[in-house]
């Protein structure tokens, strides 16, 4: 039986554990993507939002970069914790990558003078709602992901060996696969701390 979206909500968490066993199609997973990128919404309908998909050897070649991009700047005797992660990333299926086209920002900036500061931020924001979307959605499919930020370490390596344009910015990446093990519980803040009602 399918979800609804807010059980959905509630189910989507931070998974590390995850595996290369195929859960649904890779054409299943283009779709949710393609269907994300098109749908969710974004400031002045500006469309920024950019993903490309690794899948398979594109997405171990992924966290190769990573840890090696990783390995020129932490120090040997500390890179151990490191290799674990990343090779835990690795582990996946596939791996999400979210940039932002500046390029359309930048255009915007010059439209509209008076919020100038405001585009980037609501461009972060975009992004945000896109990578929930697509991470909700990729938990409904029965993959778990996480969402990771080596954004500024590998952006160079990474925009070279895909041939990624110049003014699209990296903003997240979001290693997915088969879980492997189960998150810890969620521990959560009153709610009557973090939401006010009035009538």
């Amino acid at each position: 039986m399918e979800k609804n979206f807010l059980t959905a909500v509630a189910d989507r968490r931070t998974f590390y554990g995850i595996s290369k066993e195929e859960v649904v199609s890779d054409e299943r997973i283009k779709e949710i993507i393609q269907h994300a990128v098109k749908h969710t919404p974004s400031s002045f309908n500006a469309q920024s939002a950019r993903a490309v998909l690794l899948l398979g050897k594109q997405h171990d070649k992924l966290w190769d970069i990573a840890k090696e991009d990783l390995r020129k700047i932490v120090p040997a005797d500390a890179f151990a914790p490191t290799e674990a992660k990343i090779d835990a990333f690795a582990g996946g299926y596939g791996t999400v990558l979210f940039f932002e086209d500046k390029s359309i920002i930048e255009s915007l900036q010059q439209q509209f003078a008076l919020y100038k500061d405001n585009f980037p931020i609501w461009s972060q924001q975009s992004s945000g709602m896109h990578q929930y979307v697509i991470w909700t959605a990729l938990e409904i499919e029965g993959f778990g992901a996480s969402l990771q930020h080596y954004n500024e370490i590998i952006e160079g390596d990474v925009k070279r060996e895909w041939d990624i344009p110049d003014n699209w910015k990296l903003i997240a990446q979001m290693p997915f696969g088969k879980p492997t093990a189960e998150p810890d519980e969620k521990q959560y803040q009153p709610l009557e701390e973090r939401v006010k009602v009035f009538k």
